[in-house]
């Protein structure tokens, strides 16, 4: 549908994923800040501990520092929206703002797939060729590396904002609570240009990263398991959760890709449960996996919090 503002026609699309808004309305207001306070204040700890301890001033706690800053600034793009039209009478957003919040949410999305394979490649580095170690990962080495995984995700989609913005709507209704690639299904006719452009971004971007971070943490895993138990012990408690969340976020980004454009019986409860995930899962375990299991950073935490309570 099409609101009118001044002299200028607005096209207003409705969000029409939430299940008995208007029964838990408040109930979703909690939700939605506790978890974004939650966010916000886990992420942005560790990344401000990694800046003020010159120790932590290594590419592996800056790559780090960039995740969850990644996660700071995608979970913005996201939960804000969703606490305010949580306590509105009606969902809804311009075409305008929902291209530049789907531009914003696969832009960070591919990005942290991204800086997860730079991490991988760093941690290959410094296990498998540790003597070569400082002069392959030098501070312009992690600069290249943190700007194109930023960068490179945010021309593409911004290309493909571009290229969405000019396509004849027959529909103002998605089925989400946030603007993804569901929108495609409001055109009137499929674009093969968007198309073709959507699945190249999803080879560059997500599936050659994940499998780049899988053949790397294989080759790491290999050189440990030849190594002694105690090495054996800390390869399995580094990469395996890092592997199996990776994993498990790539299965849900595939179901946003693939299935959520299909048309499906699933309920709207379902279909909301797992958009949530999408925004859920890393920025929320990020901090502990990245984190809080790394011993350098947790000794930093503890004696943060033990200076506040002695405070």
């Amino acid at each position: 549908m099409e609101g009118e503002t001044g002299e200028k026609n607005i096209t207003v699309l409705i969000f029409d994923g939430y299940v008995e808004l208007h029964k838990y309305r408040y109930l979703y207001f909690m939700i939605f800040s506790i978890l974004y306070f939650i966010i916000i204040c886990c992420n942005s700890t560790i990344v401000y501990l990694i800046w003020k301890h010159p120790n932590l001033h290594e590419p592996m706690y800056i790559f780090i520092a960039a995740l969850l800053l990644n996660s700071v600034l995608f979970s913005t793009n996201i939960y804000p929206k969703l606490v305010v039209d949580s306590l509105s009478e009606k969902q809804i957003t311009s075409y305008q703002a929902c291209l530049v919040q789907y531009f914003m949410f696969y832009s960070f999305v591919d990005s942290e797939f991204l800086l997860l394979a730079a991490m991988a490649y760093d941690r290959y580095v410094s296990i498998c060729k540790p003597l070569q170690y400082p002069t392959i990962m030098r501070k312009t080495t992690v600069i290249v590396l943190l700007g194109f995984a930023w960068l490179f995700p945010a021309c593409q989609f911004l290309g493909l904002a571009l290229m969405c913005a000019n396509q004849k709507l027959c529909s103002f209704t998605l089925k989400v609570i946030f603007c993804n690639n569901s929108f495609f299904k409001l055109f009137c006719a499929t674009s093969r240009a968007i198309s073709a452009f959507g699945v190249f971004t999803m080879f560059s971007d997500v599936v050659f990263p994940v499998i780049f971070i899988i053949y790397t943490y294989i080759r790491i895993l290999k050189i440990c398991y030849q190594s002694s138990g105690e090495v054996r012990k800390k390869a399995a408690q580094t990469c395996l959760p890092h592997l199996l969340l990776i994993i498990c976020y790539f299965l849900l980004f595939t179901y946003d890709l693939v299935i959520a454009r299909l048309e499906s019986d699933f309920s709207d409860t379902v279909r909301l449960i797992m958009n949530l995930q999408l925004v859920l899962y890393n920025p929320l375990f990020n901090p502990i996996l990245y984190g809080l299991k790394m011993k350098e950073i947790y000794k930093h935490l503890q004696r943060l919090f033990c200076q506040h309570k002695s405070n």
